[in-house]
């Protein structure tokens, strides 16, 4: 394990990052490096006015607990330091976000210090490259608190010989539901989340850079539309431990109207099969929310997702 003195700089890290994509070409197969980065003590105590910010722009109640979105934030340079890593064989330009899964396992609070991981494992076929796992953890007193884990597909590179290839199963037929929420998504939306976040990557926040990707336009940043959706769940119903994941199908143009349908995951399962029955305690069914978005008055999936109770 790699120790560094202290959670790096992002902008510092994409620079980094973009001048070295262009030397990482498909030339046979993916390995991984087997390392992993630590910060041992990270004082929260300094996060006061990002959490603040962070809050505001993404509807999360005034509080000092720290809601899984931000800490994927407060983790993810730590992530991104292993993907520029020289030995790391996958570009960070042009990298696809798949999806993510993070769980809170217990809740990290303003002021505590905790200690942040991050590596990078299970390089996997996918019928267009290579998928990849970054691992990032935070932990508290030496208790695991948060693990997120976001899946990366390379476009064109080969997974090892033997390594076991994704699950790629047909996506289901897919009807928008009722919306429970209309979302008015500025053209600034990509910069402002960035600017929270430290991600100013320029696919979501200039037009020109975008297009240079193939993008018609500027796109959000996926994680603001996912923990959007977990901040409109709230605290209360998605409790102090809890499983948020999403699943990214189309980027969401900037400007853009989104909908949005939060529905109690057990109003999903028919009536009689397993799952169906009981309470999570309080007033919510038990299997937690699933959430959808897609293009207002289009069929255009953009995201999928559930916040569950652990």
């Amino acid at each position: 394990m790699t120790e560094l003195a202290g959670l790096p700089k992002l902008g510092r890290l994409f620079t980094k990052g973009v001048a070295g994509s262009a030397g990482k070409r498909p030339r046979g197969e993916v390995r991984l490096p087997e390392v992993s980065y630590r910060v041992a003590r990270v004082d929260t105590a300094g996060e006061a006015a990002h959490l603040a910010a962070y809050q505001e722009l993404l509807g999360e109640p005034s509080s000092d607990v720290l809601p899984a979105g931000f800490l994927h934030v407060l983790a993810f340079p730590l992530a991104t330091a292993v993907m520029v890593r020289g030995d790391f064989p996958l570009p960070l330009l042009g990298m696809v976000h798949l999806r993510n899964v993070a769980r809170v396992l217990r809740p990290v609070r303003l002021g505590e210090t905790v200690e942040v991981r991050a590596w990078a494992q299970d390089a996997r076929a996918h019928r267009r490259g290579v998928q990849v796992d970054l691992v990032a953890e935070v932990l508290v007193d030496g208790d695991l608190a948060y693990q997120g884990v976001s899946t990366y597909l390379a476009k064109g590179f080969r997974a090892p010989d033997g390594a076991a290839p994704a699950d790629e199963s047909p996506r289901e037929e897919w009807t928008a539901p009722l919306p429970t929420a209309r979302w008015k998504l500025g053209s600034g939306t990509g910069r402002a989340y960035g600017a929270v976040s430290g991600d100013q990557n320029p696919i979501h926040t200039s037009n020109l850079g975008a297009k240079a990707f193939g993008f018609p336009r500027a796109i959000a940043h996926g994680m603001y539309t996912a923990a959007r959706a977990l901040a409109e769940v709230g605290p209360a119903r998605r409790g102090e431990a809890y499983e948020w994941t999403v699943e990214f199908f189309r980027p969401v143009l900037l400007p853009s109207t989104v909908d949005v349908a939060i529905r109690n995951a057990a109003d999903l399962v028919p009536a009689g099969s397993a799952g169906s029955a009981g309470s999570a305690g309080g007033n919510e069914p038990a299997g937690g929310f699933v959430y959808d978005g897609w293009r207002s008055g289009k069929g255009t999936r953009h995201f999928r997702g559930t916040i569950r109770p652990l």
